[in-house]
């Protein structure tokens, strides 16, 4: 009788899990602001994921103190243990199909165009961003 009841629970989790993950949505909104090195790392390698692994859509909108990072110019160190750094995994969201943006607020007051952002990035509309995040379809992550 215990044995029933533990087999009969351990497949009911299995199959509770296999249906959670089953039902994923469409994809992952990623709002990034923090000047944290270790934060952005992260953001970019649970994208990347997201593209590459679970084949779902990404959008991310970078801003703040985070807002370097979409410049052309801007290098940020490799870290472990990937050795690879946030700019190099933000080039290869743009480059994997992710959507990336830097929200409207950010170029103007650090004194920059559309022209110094990397390829592929583009400045945010805050209505069509708002119906991203409230868009139940997916789910919304922020660093």
């Amino acid at each position: 009788m215990k044995k029933s009841l533990t087999s009969v629970c351990v497949a009911s989790v299995l199959l509770i899990s296999t249906v959670v993950s089953a039902d994923q949505g469409k994809g992952l909104n990623v709002v990034l602001t923090s000047a944290d090195r270790q934060a952005q790392m992260m953001a970019m390698v649970l994208s990347m994921q997201t593209l590459k692994k679970h084949k779902k859509e990404l959008n991310m909108v970078i801003c703040g103190a985070a807002g370097d990072l979409v410049l052309k110019d801007t290098k940020t160190d490799t870290m472990k243990p990937a050795d690879k750094s946030p700019t190099m995994l933000l080039n290869a969201v743009i480059k994997s199909g992710g959507k990336v943006e830097v929200c409207p607020l950010y170029l103007p007051n650090v004194g920059k165009t559309a022209e110094d952002l990397i390829e592929g990035i583009t400045v945010a509309k805050p209505p069509i961003v708002a119906g991203r995040l409230l868009d139940t379809d997916y789910n919304n992550l922020t660093y």
